[in-house]
């Protein structure tokens, strides 16, 4: 007798090849056998076989830029707004994922921290893994602020980062800045030495100030376009520079508001599926109805699905990944196993967690989601229990 589940006649995008027909075998929260249903040779009875005729079956998806979901916020620094988060993302497919903080004072943002590393102490199988922080702000700029409070907004200080990566007992893996700034090329490179992800984003850097950011360390993007100067024929910026860079990862918030869909499809004509990132900036309305909300201290008026301050500035999405993967094969030409290497695959890598997330294989966590042929999700399995299952709900 085994605790195992399997998987069975469906077709399995594993992150690195296709496999039509296919089963997957998981035990203890691990995968441990992929392959053909002409290869299954294996008789024994296990606790639970789910028929997967008809439907896809890719990676967890993992977002590496979100505020907040279901009326819950990263800044609410509070332990049931965080498991709040993490239980609503399931839904749309996302398995792992990390809370992003939007510039405060720094007490505030230590207090989010600290509160991050408290909950990844206790956070259950089924829901969504908080698999580390993007801080996002304070070291941005001003005058590329977008939705960031401006008031709190500081030069790259290592010192204060220290502090918070302190509190965030480590757990910082993706720190946005604006490397044009004071000390902001050194903040870089200490980033790059002690392994943090530096992403240039909030910037108005110009091509030539990106591509000393690259030489620094720089090698992502914070949603490309989005806090950034427009790309301009006699004005690269950081736009131009990081679609000629042939090895920066770039984010892009694909909800067909924050770029334009001919733009998206540009992009990854230039990129391609294997350096775009698909995140959703998403706050704590996703998932909500119209109406009033706060991110960072500010009202955000949620109108037709779209975030905005007072000002008409976006303020982040209301953007899931799933729809994200829908409007992304809507706009362009690509495949389902390119959307996998943009949701699963990239993200994994860049954060160097790819020898256990981010494709479907033995040995790694059975993160795993179940689609139908609308690309709707339909299952999504956490470490190998089922956080969301749309029969259950629907029924």
């Amino acid at each position: 007798m085994t605790t195992a589940t399997m998987i069975y006649n469906i077709d399995i995008y594993t992150g690195t090849t296709v496999i039509e027909n296919g089963f997957v075998v998981f035990d203890n929260g691990k995968i441990s056998t992929v392959g053909s249903m002409d290869n299954c040779t294996d008789d024994r009875f296990f606790s639970k076989k789910i028929n997967g005729t008809n439907h896809f079956l890719i990676p967890g998806m993992i977002d590496v830029h979100i505020h907040g979901a279901a009326g819950a916020d990263t800044m609410d620094g509070d332990i049931s707004s965080l498991k709040t988060f993490a239980k609503a993302v399931v839904a749309e497919g996302t398995t792992a994922f990390l809370p992003t903080t939007i510039t405060q004072t720094a007490d505030t943002i230590m207090g989010a921290l600290t509160n991050i590393a408290n909950y990844t102490q206790q956070q259950t199988a089924q829901e969504a893994e908080i698999i580390g922080v993007h801080l996002e702000g304070p070291f941005v700029n001003v005058a590329n602020a977008g939705a960031q409070p401006t008031q709190y907004i500081v030069d790259p200080d290592v010192k204060l980062f220290k502090k918070f990566q302190t509190a965030a007992g480590n757990l910082i893996k993706i720190v946005t800045i604006a490397p044009e700034l004071p000390n902001g090329l050194a903040f870089v490179e200490y980033l790059n030495e002690t392994g943090v992800i530096a992403s240039i984003g909030h910037s108005g850097a110009t091509s030539a100030e990106t591509d000393r950011a690259f030489a620094a360390g720089v090698k992502h993007v914070t949603h490309l376009y989005n806090g950034l100067n427009p790309f301009h024929h006699r004005a690269a910026g950081v736009v131009g520079a990081a679609l000629f860079n042939k090895k920066a990862f770039v984010e892009m918030i694909v909800d067909g508001h924050h770029v334009d869909p001919y733009v998206v499809k540009l992009t990854y004509q230039v990129k391609g599926s294997d350096q775009i990132l698909l995140i959703t900036d998403s706050m704590r309305a996703k998932s909500l109805e119209d109406g009033e909300y706060e991110l960072g201290g500010q009202t955000v008026f949620v109108k037709d699905g779209q975030a905005r301050l007072e000002s008409g500035a976006l303020a982040g999405s209301t953007l899931k990944m799933n729809e994200a993967v829908k409007n992304m094969l809507t706009f362009t030409d690509c495949t389902l196993a390119d959307i996998v290497k943009m949701t699963s695959v990239n993200q994994a890598k860049q954060l160097g967690i790819f020898d256990r997330k981010g494709s479907i294989s033995a040995g790694k966590d059975a993160d795993l989601v179940m689609l139908n042929k609308n690309y709707e999700v339909v299952k999504t399995i956490c470490k190998g229990q089922i956080a969301f299952d749309k029969e259950i709900i629907s029924n």
